[in-house]
């Protein structure tokens, strides 16, 4: 922790790619630059005290649904590639102000304490560069916390928050909410401004955020199902169909639906890119005649895949890369994502993205590429967990592996496709999220119809695992680490870190994680996760197969 108390142009270690494993202190490895650094610290302390008038207000009585929505949609837009713009940036600044201070009227009317903490008192400097100014007295580096494992897990519970309120803006879309869950956002930003709470009250929280992400994922699921049915296993092509082309990237359904919606009879084909790839196996989107394949693999090979596609690109939620000159007019966002000089769709009207499909060449002609398998969500592996079991006793299955989570650029990613590769033709593997991209086009081969490789879905879908999961040791009459399951997860971001959070609340043991630990998570924190937990950093596939297998 010693290298935050020198100040430096930046200083961001909340995603696993952080610069020299220490953190980013000129530029981000993401894109993200020094002056959108600094906005998203500052936005971060502004929401930790609009957070403490929140809280006052659920005293009083005074709940105000939109300010809910917009803490966790705000923390959103601070997730490692999602936002990049400094002028929108600095626009949930200014809505932050205006929202406390709404709050604080209410608040005061309804006869609740009106005197709060320098937090919930920040006045905002007019312009962008004094914004940026004021954002010195705000980051990580400005912490004024002097135990480094008690802000090593102040940041912790921030990261895994940020992960809560990404599910949580998913699922309130969907029309599925939980006031639970905005409370405990709000109770998590505040927490960190109490100087009363120690270490273990901390370990706590950052448990308790792994509690109530289960309950986002849970809702974001059910958010998902009734929308567009529950998965089934479908066979995508990652060929391409002669003609015009829309490209959708990101991790929201409801804006995928909404272009196939508004390109029906309008002969353009749409595709999906990296983590939209699991929504081919929904029967709500499988009626569109004209959803046709999957193009390219993960968010980080982006600039090179983008560069070749002939059609315009949607990207909705996080995974967004500096676009490069040749797409950059081709490409637009939508949600809480943001690039500067990138079109932004505000709402769900995506005619300027359809337009520019229209005014492009398309792909010349059809293209035969390979066929993947989706669709493994947790009521299709249910519905043939009989079998499965069967397996199990007959001792054709030896093992279950769940290889997961983000991918990234960062050497040592390999691992994960060598480690699948050298997995025994006795053992399944369940993989969900970006990580997938490794390996997902391996034929495994099946075991009694069973396939080997198992796609559960996005990292969305992180809840189909632990039902899953939690459905097999019912079964078997066995606890969750008493099953032949071990997990192997590949994090890059914060709802990798909610994720992870989530299986330590649910005591899950052994965990490999990779393709290293957070900076953010001290030596004495390890120890406590290792003493608790066991969870381990991966070494290499040969010797982690040896020691779970025997």
């Amino acid at each position: 922790m010693s290298q935050t108390k020198t100040e430096t142009d930046m200083f961001c270690w909340q995603c696993e790619q952080t610069a020299q494993g220490t953190g980013c202190s000129t530029f981000g490895v993401c894109g993200k630059s020094p002056e959108v650094a600094k906005l998203q610290d500052l936005l971060i302390y502004a929401l930790r005290g609009l957070s403490l008038v929140a809280i006052e207000a659920r005293k009083v009585g005074v709940k105000d649904e939109k300010i809910d929505l917009f803490i966790a949609e705000a923390a959103f837009a601070t997730l490692t590639n999602v936002n990049f713009d400094p002028v929108r940036v600095a626009r949930y600044l200014e809505w932050t102000i205006e929202a406390r201070e709404a709050l604080k009227k209410k608040v005061a009317g309804a006869g609740g304490k009106t005197e709060f903490g320098a937090a919930a008192n920040l006045t905002l400097e007019k312009t962008l560069p004094g914004m940026v100014q004021q954002a010195k007295q705000y980051g990580i580096q400005a912490d004024s916390v002097g135990n480094a494992d008690l802000r090593g897990l102040h940041w912790l519970l921030i990261y895994g928050i940020k992960g809560v309120a990404a599910y949580t803006y998913h699922a309130y879309r969907l029309g599925k909410k939980d006031d639970r869950i905005f409370e405990f956002i709000e109770q998590g930003f505040a927490s960190t401004l109490d100087a009363s709470l120690g270490i273990n009250d901390f370990v706590g929280l950052a448990l308790k955020c792994g509690e109530i992400n289960i309950r986002a994922m849970e809702l974001l699921d059910a958010g998902n199902t009734e929308a567009y049915g529950h998965p089934v296993p479908t066979k995508v092509p990652l060929g391409a169909k002669k003609g015009k082309a829309i490209l959708v990237s990101g991790h929201d359904l409801q804006d995928l639906e909404a272009i196939l919606k508004q390109t029906v009879g309008k002969d353009i084909t749409v595709y999906t890119h990296g983590e939209m790839l699991p929504a081919h196996g929904y029967p709500g989107m499988k009626k569109y005649k004209h959803f046709y394949g999957h193009y390219g693999t993960a968010w980080q090979n982006q600039q090179r895949e983008f560069t070749a596609f002939p059609g315009a690109i949607l990207m909705t939620t996080n995974c967004i890369q500096k676009p490069v000159e040749k797409y950059k007019d081709n490409i637009f966002t939508s949600g809480p994502v943001g690039w500067p000089g990138v079109k932004h769709i505000p709402g769900d009207d995506f005619s300027q993205v359809i337009e520019k499909a229209q005014s492009m060449s398309g792909f010349p002609e059809d293209t035969i590429g390979k066929v993947v398998t989706v669709g493994f969500a947790r009521n299709a592996v249910l519905g043939v967990a009989p079998a499965v079991i069967d397996a199990v006793k007959k001792g054709q299955i030896k093992h279950f592996f769940l290889v997961g989570g983000c991918d990234g650029a960062k050497p040592g990613r390999s691992y994960y496709t060598e480690f699948v590769e050298k997995a025994p033709k006795d053992t399944i593997v369940l993989t969900l999220a970006c990580g997938k991209f490794r390996f997902f086009d391996k034929d495994l081969g099946s075991i009694g119809g069973i396939p080997r490789l198992l796609d559960i879905g996005q990292c969305n879908d992180a809840y189909s695992a632990v039902v899953i999961a939690q459905a097999l040791a019912k079964a078997f009459g066995v606890g969750l680490n008493e099953l032949p399951l071990s997990m192997i997860l590949s994090w890059y971001e914060q709802k990798a870190v909610a994720i992870l959070l989530s299986l330590l609340y649910l005591g899950v043991k052994n965990i490999r994680l990779g393709p290293s630990l957070p900076t953010f998570i001290t030596p004495n924190v390890l120890k406590v996760l290792v003493d608790n937990f066991n969870i381990m950093p991966i070494t290499t596939a040969d010797q982690d197969l040896k020691a779970i297998l025997g």
